[in-house]
């Protein structure tokens, strides 16, 4: 093996570490809408930080004044907003990972 062909299988395997180390689980992102999905874990896990703070302040504001009724219709929107995040996180995982590969191959 010549000294350009293992620099090149060097930088390689350094990539594909990288990606390994950075990807998006879809695993890991429906165990967080799962168990903290009102709260907004599994935007934050997938860099949607902006409306997962929306979520959380949502579901804050909601729990706060549920015992005026007013609550409820809040946690009943967020309840909803929750179970269409669960058919946009495959392609939020695959669009991140394919950003990453992109972002690192060059």
């Amino acid at each position: 093996m010549t000294d350009q062909t293992a620099a090149a299988a060097k930088a390689t395997a350094s990539t594909m570490m990288r990606y390994d180390a950075n990807k998006k689980s879809m695993v890991v992102s429906y165990l967080l809408w799962f168990f903290l999905g009102m709260l907004g874990a599994h935007r934050f896990f997938l860099g949607q930080k902006h409306s997962a703070v929306a979520q959380l302040a949502l579901f804050i504001v909601g729990l706060a004044t549920s015992f005026i009724g007013v609550g409820l219709i809040v946690l009943g929107g967020l309840a909803i907003w929750v179970i269409v995040d669960a058919f946009l996180i495959p392609g939020w995982v695959t669009q991140h990972n394919n950003n990453l590969a992109a972002s690192l191959s060059a």
